[in-house]
């Protein structure tokens, strides 16, 4: 097994755009032939927009695009502009009249890092598509959608740490296996491989990071609310051939990297959400894929807070 680079995926383009100065932004897959996928939502409070699709009952057997950005359920308009710049490209669905492009999208919150009244929106989202579809951006850190990315949070913002993009990809004897991932979670998060805490809510003299989940647990308190700029978005991607149900499967299997590499999660207050696409006609066993696509987002969400500043 050989780690390769998520830009060698060259069936998928990603385009990133964000607002530096109010915190925010999106990242764009796009899929011009169109990409076969699934989505697993494990988390109590996803913004999501069109994830209908991807439920194997419904008739949509592909999608061209995939939407994760900022602003809550506010930047759900996003998806309207890549839309609006794909039906420009003429990819989508035939209807006859046009094509209607088939793009999904999730939303992580950042709306209490920078200016909570800028948010991704229709404009962002068809530049983000412009940038994928002329010149792919996608690079690890505070940029697209993981602009406003922070995680360890269960004692304020101002005891928290600077998270963003991650990405991590493997390549078996021609089967490939990527992962891109926003973390923004609520939790502390792990490097599996070192087997030590990177990043969490600072503890009070600044000397290192305290338990998120002993913070819960020990105060004995009943809350009503911990909005807090919660919720971790991946983006699997294999060059297997899967159908819808397979890949909701791999995307289920995914959510074991998130329970190695972040603590507590899944909670009430994430909208923790993972997409598994297959790009490829490679023969796979889907549960290898499985396997394989949870170990590259446990380490794609490491990677995530090594490239993150600030």
């Amino acid at each position: 097994m050989k780690e390769i680079s998520i830009k060698d995926f060259a069936e998928i383009r990603i385009g990133q755009v964000e607002n530096q100065d109010a915190k925010t932004g999106c990242t764009v897959f796009i899929c011009p032939e169109g990409m076969r996928a699934g989505l697993d939502v494990r988390g109590g409070g996803p913004a999501s927009r069109e994830s209908q699709l991807l439920d194997p009952r419904m008739a949509a057997q592909e999608i061209h695009g995939i939407v994760l950005a900022g602003g809550s359920a506010f930047g759900l308009e996003t998806a309207s502009g890549v839309m609006r710049f794909l039906e420009e490209q003429d990819v989508g669905f035939d209807v006859g009249v046009t094509k209607v492009p088939l793009v999904v999208q999730s939303d992580l919150f950042d709306l209490m890092v920078g200016d909570a009244f800028v948010r991704p929106d229709v404009a962002m989202g068809y530049r983000a598509a412009k940038v994928a579809w002329e010149s792919p951006n996608y690079q690890d850190g505070p940029f697209g959608a993981g602009c406003g990315a922070t995680v360890g949070k269960i004692l304020g913002m101002e005891r928290c740490i600077k998270a963003g993009m991650g990405s991590y990809a493997v390549e078996v004897d021609g089967l490939r296996v990527g992962a891109v991932v926003a973390l923004n979670a609520l939790g502390d998060v792990f490097d599996v491989e070192k087997g030590e805490q990177i990043a969490g809510p600072v503890s009070e003299d600044g000397s290192g990071f305290l338990n998120t989940a002993g913070v819960m647990t020990e105060s004995g308190d009943v809350v009503d609310n911990r909005f807090v700029d919660n919720t971790t978005l991946a983006v699997v991607i294999t060059n297997a051939r899967f159908e819808k149900s397979a890949l909701c499967k791999i995307a289920g299997m995914a959510h074991d990297g998130y329970a190695r590499a972040i603590s507590p999660v899944h909670t009430s207050y994430d909208g923790d959400s993972i997409y598994a696409v297959s790009v490829g006609d490679v023969a796979a066993d889907q549960d290898v894929v499985g396997i394989l696509a949870a170990e590259v987002v446990t380490k794609a969400i490491a990677k995530a807070i090594y490239s993150a500043k600030g």
